[in-house]
């Protein structure tokens, strides 16, 4: 049985095979939380990555998955550093991507 090694942000962890862990070092930096809507359902959070870092530093993003289909439910959300998070939606927002005129904002809690 091997082990996965994933490195984030310097740090190294070794876990067994399918083992989850919700730990990240987030240091000195402030981070904003932007959703990002009307995704292609075919979308990855590294696509999703790639093309928001053309605009400001990004820490993570992720697309949001129907529990009940397993298919992307057309949204998600990026990290990226506070300071960057104002120019990045004013850059991303209404612009194309992959055919799709996207929606970006500050993400808000759930209510």
């Amino acid at each position: 049985m091997g082990f996965i090694h994933a490195v984030r942000v310097g740090i190294l962890v070794t876990l067994p095979p399918h083992t989850t862990i919700g730990l990240y070092f987030r240091g000195e930096v402030t981070l904003a939380t932007l959703y990002v809507g009307n995704l292609p359902w075919r979308t990855t959070a590294e696509e999703l990555t790639s093309f928001f870092s053309n605009y400001g530093h990004v820490i993570d993003s992720r697309i949001i998955i129907d529990r009940e289909t397993g298919r992307s439910r057309g949204f998600g959300f990026v990290e990226v550093q506070d300071e960057d998070a104002q120019k990045i939606i004013e850059a991303v927002n209404g612009t194309e991507f992959n055919g799709r005129i996207l929606t970006v904002n500050e993400a808000r809690a759930r209510e």
